[in-house]
């Protein structure tokens, strides 16, 4: 039997198939990594970053 994958999944479905991604162990790899892994690596550091900026700008001002 195939599965099909046509069928528009309910949002209990989705949130199911959601949570279940969460738990899966994900290992990098800098030698597989593709032009786009290395720029949202990029921009997850500038946004790491910025929230630190602003963690420390909050902190100054209390």
């Amino acid at each position: 039997m195939v599965k099909r994958y046509d069928k528009v999944k309910t949002g209990t479905e989705k949130m199911k198939l959601l949570a279940s991604a969460r738990n899966e162990d994900v290992e990098f790899s800098a030698a597989e990594a593709d032009r786009d892994d290395v720029e949202a690596m990029d921009r997850s550091a500038e946004a790491d970053r910025r929230q630190l900026r602003e963690m420390l700008r909050e902190e100054q001002e209390s």
